[in-house]
């Protein structure tokens, strides 16, 4: 499905003569776009990345880490806002700082999103120039000119967004995360309701398992909770945050296993006896439409033809209807008014 904001940028995207920074977040391409040499490219989204470069676009992957943009140095910033409000700012303020006085930060969003009001407070930092337009009834496009001196005292509150700090613990971990990972100041429910039924499930496997994939890690609350069972753990996301959470987590105390950046297990050889995965298929998370088979198919190619794949998901998504044609057996486990655990495995 086409982005009506992101097509309101293409136009700048595809024209840039100058020093052009693009900022790619979760919203996806949906078509390939010729690679333009004036414009660099930094997403926090590995999938996104990987299509870019396969683009040939002189792409980045990093959780929107712009310390090595020197201020005052590019002529535009192309940015079609992400989900995320500290993100919005974060890239808001860092935008104020590296384009030239007379450089542009071109934003487009719906106004569902918060555009009008991310366009208000970066009007206000960017000292009031700024020409913005409704291009539909919800998608609005803004055209900010950078002062010779931004106005510091009107900087976006962005949660402190570069810095990893404990945000959620329990009685066994202090969990370290910060803005950028999904649920990132808290313990998702689905998955302390898969941890607090993990001895229960692992029951019934034929064997104890040899090894885990914590499939879409997070800051690694699933990982860390399964390594009790003293085995090796590979916890792998496609979120960049997420990954720098996660490898601090398993420094921290620390964890049998590693961390892997990869978009749902892609490029992992390995083959696993025990696969957890607590997917992102919340209500309002921005994802494409097939992102449940990829997770199912993931699952399916890393799994040991022995091994157990557990999922824990929101009761509404009907993950059952589409596993049965990858897995032999699949069963509901447990569930509450909530969530639902899910078993997959390639025999009966």
């Amino acid at each position: 499905m086409a982005d009506l904001a992101f097509e309101q940028l293409l136009p700048y995207l595809q024209q840039a003569s100058e020093n052009t920074l693009w900022i790619a977040d979760e919203n996806l391409l949906g078509a390939r776009l010729r690679a333009n040499p004036s414009v660099r490219v930094i997403s926090n989204r590995f999938d996104l990345f990987t299509a870019l470069k396969q683009q040939d676009w002189n792409a980045q992957f990093s959780d929107f880490d712009f310390s090595d943009i020197a201020d005052n140095s590019l002529q535009q910033v192309i940015y079609r806002v992400s989900k995320e409000k500290p993100a919005v700012h974060h890239i808001i303020n860092e935008a104020s700082r590296i384009l030239a006085p007379g450089g542009r930060l071109l934003i487009a969003g719906d106004k569902g999103e918060g555009i009008k009001t991310y366009i208000d407070k970066a009007k206000k930092l960017f000292c009031g120039e700024c020409q913005a337009q409704k291009v539909t009834k919800d998608i609005w496009l803004a055209e900010l000119t950078c002062p010779t001196e931004a106005n510091t005292d009107k900087q976006l509150d962005d949660k402190n967004y570069q810095t990893l700090r404990p945000e959620a613990q329990d009685n066994q971990y202090e969990y370290w995360s910060k803005p950028g990972v999904y649920g990132w100041n808290k313990i998702d429910k689905g998955s302390a309701y898969l941890i607090e039924h993990l001895d229960a499930f692992l029951m019934t496997m034929p064997e104890p398992p040899r090894n885990i994939l914590d499939l879409g890690c997070g800051y690694g609350y699933l990982s860390l909770n399964a390594s009790h069972l003293e085995i090796p753990i590979t916890a792998t996301d496609n979120n960049a945050a997420a990954i720098s959470a996660c490898e601090r987590n398993f420094d921290r105390y620390p964890i049998n296993g590693k961390v892997i950046t990869a978009d749902c297990a892609a490029g992992i050889g390995e083959k696993f006896d025990l696969i957890l995965c607590n997917p992102p298929f919340h209500a309002g998370f921005g994802v494409e439409g097939d992102l449940t088979d990829r997770f199912l198919q993931a699952a399916h190619d890393r799994l040991q033809l022995t091994g157990v794949a557990c999922f824990v998901t929101n009761l509404h998504i009907p993950l059952e209807r589409k596993a049965r044609d990858l897995f032999h057996q699949v069963e509901v486990i447990a569930s509450n008014n909530n969530f639902k655990l899910t078993r997959l495995t390639h025999r009966i």
